[in-house]
Order: structure tokens, then sequence, then C-alpha cells
């Protein structure tokens, strides 16, 4: 019984683990390759080949070093890159009109 809910669970783990690298692979080809260059990170193919290598890893490899290699790979790219390239390619405040001076409940108007 209890292997079989720790079977269950560690399903559910892979299957995460795999459904973020995916997404993470789609997001990193969708983004131009000019936004990687002015973000200051590494090119566009590094990310792509990195990703792809990590949905390989999680799809056909059942190694669990390989796999956690390849999830710290996705969280770096979700955490540091993807906010950089949103930034530079004028994602984010910028699609809802705000200013650069908004704040978190409107605009900052000096105390005018």
């Amino acid at each position: 019984m209890l292997m079989t809910a720790f079977g269950g669970l560690m399903w559910l783990i892979y299957t995460a683990m795999l459904v973020l690298a995916v997404v993470a692979l789609v997001m990193a080809a969708v983004a131009r390759e000019d936004a990687y260059r002015a973000a200051d990170k590494q090119n566009k193919m590094f990310w792509l080949i990195i990703l792809g290598i990590t949905v390989a890893v999680n799809l056909l490899v059942p190694m669990l070093f390989l796999q956690i290699a390849g999830l710290i790979a996705t969280i770096v790219f979700f955490v540091d890159v993807r906010p950089a390239l949103r930034q530079v390619s004028g994602g984010g405040r910028g699609r809802r009109g705000g200013s650069s001076s908004d704040g978190p409940y409107g605009p900052y108007n000096g105390g005018r």
C-alpha cells in the first residue's frame, strides 16, 4: 500500500518536471534571438539545447540525478532568463499601459 502511494507520488513529480521543462522549452523557442543578447543572457540556441536535453532526459532516461540537473536548468530559465527577456521585449507592465513611475497601487507623483 505504501509503495503504491510512493510510486504514484514519484510519477506525479516526474510528470510535473516534464511539463515544466516542455513549457520552458516552448517559451525559449518563442522568444526573439535579439532579446537574449539585449538581456545579456546566453544565446537562444544554448537555452534550446539545454531545455531540449532536459525534456529528452525526462522522457527517456529514468535517472533522478540527470532529471534534477534538468530541473535546476528549468528553474534558472523561469527565474532568471524569462523575466529578463520579458523586460527587454516590453512585456509585463508595458502591456497594461503603465509607466516606469507606476508603483504597485498606481502612479507615483512625487508627493505633489
